[in-house]
């Protein structure tokens, strides 16, 4: 890519974002996350790439918002990096996949 590496590009930004994410969204407070890391996933056949954003913390609250934030920003980034190629991009199927802990108890995330 013209622009350098897209993922390694990708990861740190979405690592950033979810460092950020109270300064994102209001009412979202500055946690201490113990884990913060973004990994892809290349599906070859589809043509897809699959981002995953793993947020902990040693906190009571949950640390949802900075996961999916950090997701977010991920995917927005590689579209940025990717969009004088192909702007037909599509990023689709941004959900919470798994959350331990806190007030709202545990979830995982169940195909329909």
């Amino acid at each position: 890519m013209a622009k350098g590496d897209v993922l390694g590009t990708a990861r740190i930004a979405g690592i950033m974002a979810a460092k950020k994410t109270f300064e994102l969204i209001p009412m979202c407070h500055l946690l201490m996350l113990t884990k913060c890391k973004v990994d892809f996933e290349m599906l070859e056949e589809t043509k897809e790439i699959k981002a995953v954003c793993l947020v902990k913390t040693t906190g009571k609250t949950g640390v949802e918002m900075e996961a999916l934030t950090g997701v977010q920003i991920a995917l927005l980034t590689i579209y940025d990096m990717c969009k004088a190629i192909d702007k037909h991009m599509v990023m689709s199927e941004i959900h919470l996949v798994e959350k331990t802990g806190g007030k709202s108890g545990d979830f995982v995330w169940k195909e329909s």
